[in-house]
């Protein structure tokens, strides 16, 4: 999902000058020359899954590893000591696909979610907000919604532009559904973007119309709802700064310390390095670019990588989106869906691109020596993505390429072997089983292919090396919950959704340590308890391992960067 179109022109010269003025004179902070953790179970994730009782750090490296007693002797007269008192030392939650700083959309838009996540239960639920909101903005001045789901609120319906015109008709207002592929819109707002009933589906997306009068329903899917979302987003320098500051608290809170941007333009990427060089990103950061807008511009030669590098901030894989959502019915199957949508019992989604076109973008990519994540959730669409990189291996070759199929929600078996074969990885959405489980299982995908969503189990026993991820914001940023998931599936019902799909907390937690950072090819500095690494470290409340239903309640304590205290409860 594509999250916020940062704009700078109308933003305060002054307010943005006394924030430079000021980070300018403040000296990053610094860790302590040195730091000692003792009495506490230290879960490693090194390649022997050691467990250890003390840690020291240098600076900004982790110095030794062991017992008490060994990690003691080489402490100095300077060192600041930790006393873990039996709680649970990790490496720091690695986002393995999200979309920082999403979760802070809250800062200018109105949260429309349902249970678990929020309180919307019905459509005037909705209505009621979007109303409250447009009781606060200026006549003309865009309202922005996310997060709606039609499948949990009452009426069972995605809402309709008069629907929205009923909230306000002197506003343009924008809805974005939970899953980010979607949207809804109302009558000014369709006004504003250009759109009317003869308005023709772009590629990759559809303008949806009344099924007996051709009138705009007001949804738009995939390709045909970015125009309007990029208007509804069209923020300040200073919003968008207030979105960084509040998601960048939310993260380092629950132990992130190496987040993700996956889908960025030129202006995102800009705004994440120069909040990133204010210190308002007190993590590291890896920015995704998106493959038809800074990707193409890289690609080009338009762009400088070089730009959007700092200490803290990478610019990794090209994010490509080779389908939709399938809570949305707009992910690629190659089976229809279980529950047939709008009674069409041949329905399978539909790719965002072509197969010729992904190709055609995969190969161009990889040719220059960039290295590719690409969504895609139904088992069709990942089909496309398998051919596609199969063919610019074939042109190309490149050892360990690690290309990853972001979500791999539908895997098939033979998908799973095609993937090691050539050397790709997937990024699984566990999460699923819990946030939607329940819909896959009785409408989307129906029991048997609920089932194999999200099939870790199956990819660990061919060998296969993932990660797990939780696409944040749409659902909320808590590694815990995901890795809670990844060894429970658990629907928020109460079901277990394919419990031969299960894995042991132990490779849950690997998926979000180890493992994502192998994935983005920082295996060597971050992941793992071991000398040499960077200190980036989480203190738990208890030990993950000890009681596998409980490890979401479990508690971030102390997370650490670079040896760093960015959150301590």
């Amino acid at each position: 999902m594509r999250i916020v179109k940062w704009v700078g022109l109308g933003f305060g010269i002054v307010a943005i000058v006394l924030v430079i003025v000021i980070r300018g004179v403040m000296s990053p902070p610094q860790p302590p020359s040195s730091r000692l953790f003792v009495n506490g179970v230290v879960l490693s994730m090194d390649a022997n899954d050691s467990v250890h009782e003390a840690v020291l750090i240098e600076a900004d490296r982790i110095a030794a590893v062991g017992s008490n007693a060994e990690v003691e002797a080489r402490v100095g007269d300077d060192v600041v000591v930790h006393d873990l008192a039996g709680r649970t030392l990790i490496p720091g939650f690695i986002d393995a696909h999200g979309h920082f700083p999403g979760s802070g959309l809250n800062e200018f838009g109105v949260d429309l979610n349902s249970p678990p996540i929020g309180g919307v239960r019905e459509l005037d639920d909705a209505i009621t907000a979007l109303r409250e909101k447009a009781a606060e903005t200026n006549a003309g001045d865009w309202i922005f919604g996310f997060g709606y789901d039609d499948t949990l609120i009452a009426e069972k319906r995605h809402p309709t532009r008069e629907d929205l015109d009923a909230a306000s008709s002197e506003h343009p207002i924008f809805i974005m559904h939970v899953s980010g592929h979607m949207g809804v819109a109302n009558s000014l707002a369709l006004e504003r973007a250009g759109i009317d009933a003869s308005t023709p589906d772009p590629d990759g997306g559809v303008i949806v119309r009344d099924a007996e009068t051709g009138a705009l329903t007001g949804l738009l899917e995939e390709n045909a709802a970015a125009p309007v979302q990029a208007l509804a987003m069209d923020i300040s320098i200073l919003g968008f700064f207030r979105m960084v500051e509040a998601a960048a608290a939310e993260y380092a809170r629950v132990g992130v310390t190496t987040a993700q941007s996956g889908g960025v333009d030129r202006r995102i990427a800009e705004g994440l390095v120069f909040a990133a060089r204010l210190g308002l990103v007190p993590f590291r950061l890896e920015l995704w670019p998106l493959f038809d807008q800074l990707g193409a511009e890289l690609l080009a030669g338009d762009a400088d990588a070089d730009d959007f590098r700092t200490d803290r901030v990478r610019l990794g894989a090209i994010k490509i989106i080779a389908d939709g959502s399938i809570q949305g019915y707009t992910g690629y199957l190659s089976e229809p869906y279980h529950v047939p949508f709008h009674g069409d019992a041949h329905y399978r989604g539909y790719p965002r691109l072509s197969r010729d076109e992904l190709a055609s973008w995969v190969r161009r990519y990889h040719e220059a020596g960039f290295r590719l994540a690409i969504h895609g959730n139904g088992d069709a669409s990942i089909d496309d993505i398998i051919a596609a990189f199969r063919d610019a291996q074939r042109a190309s070759p490149r050892k360990d390429p690690r290309l990853i199929v972001i979500h791999s929600q539908m895997a098939r078996d033979d998908q799973l072997d095609a993937m090691l074969e050539l050397g790709m990885t997937p990024s699984f959405f566990s999460a699923h089983t819990y946030y939607w489980g329940d819909r896959h299982w009785s409408t989307f995908m129906g029991p048997r292919r609920a089932a194999r969503m999200s099939p870790t189990a199956s990819a660990l026993a061919k060998g296969l090396r993932f990660s797990v991820h939780l696409d944040t914001p749409v659902t909320p940023m808590d590694p815990l919950i995901a890795v809670w998931s990844t060894a429970n599936r658990i629907s928020t019902g109460g079901r277990v959704i394919g419990k031969d799909e299960r894995v042991s907390p132990l490779q849950a937690l690997r998926a979000v340590t180890i493992d994502a950072a192998w994935q983005i090819f920082r295996e060597k500095e971050l992941g793992s308890i071991e000398v040499g690494k960077l200190a980036d470290l989480v203190v738990l409340s208890g030990n993950p391992l000890e009681n596998v239903s409980a490890i979401r309640d479990l508690v971030v304590e102390h997370t650490l960067v670079g040896g760093v205290t960015i959150y301590e409860r």
